[in-house]
């Protein structure tokens, strides 16, 4: 009996908004999307990442990565100074813990507000695909981003696809296309409470 596909495709979906994270999550996500017919814009928004030169390296590498492939590839402004600021309070929290979810709500929201100002139907992130991060979390924070949404009468809110993309051999391929393109390969998740 042949396997069954552990990703499943939201109904009518050729279009989706991807918060990249950084080039290597992103790459694997990006190549299967394509091969299934969906047209994956790149969304980069990081305000988490620490420092700046840290945040350009990985900024720099998705951009590379969309442009070799000829897709869109959106950059959304640093503001480390706000995302502190958002977290205040959840400094000392373990990773895994309420700052991580609550710095994957912050960025799914922008991410969601973005998807409904350019009227695309989905979004999702490659945060899902690092097994370092906590996919409760991921989903749950993505669930309450597509519910912060105010309704626009002109574009229907998108919709949080909720996906895991460890699945179906994407780490392996992700491993594979690190190589490939010689993506720099960072070591901690971003923010400096993070190390």
């Amino acid at each position: 009996m042949a396997k069954q596909a552990a990703i499943v495709v939201p109904e009518g979906c050729t279009k989706v908004l991807l918060h990249a994270c950084c080039a290597p999550c992103s790459s694997a996500i990006v190549e299967w999307l394509m091969a299934h017919g969906i047209e994956p814009v790149i969304y980069y928004y990081n305000p988490n990442i620490y420092p700046r030169e840290e945040y350009e390296i990985r900024k720099n590498e998705s951009k590379r990565h969309a442009e070799s492939l000829g897709i869109t590839w959106i950059d959304e402004d640093y503001s480390h100074d706000a995302w502190l600021h958002d977290i205040c309070g959840l400094e000392q929290e373990p990773e895994r813990g309420r700052r991580c979810e609550r710095c994957f709500y912050i960025r799914l929201k922008k991410t969601a507000q973005k998807a409904q100002e350019l009227g695309i139907p989905y979004f999702a992130t490659t945060l899902a695909s690092s097994r370092w991060k906590n996919l409760e979390q991921i989903n749950r924070a993505g669930l309450a981003a597509q519910q912060s949404l105010i309704p626009n009468p002109l574009t229907p809110n998108p919709v949080f696809w909720a996906q895991n993309w460890r699945k179906d051999g994407l780490q392996e391929r992700r491993n594979e296309l690190l190589k490939t393109y010689g993506f720099y390969n960072q070591q901690y998740c971003g923010c400096e409470f993070s190390h």
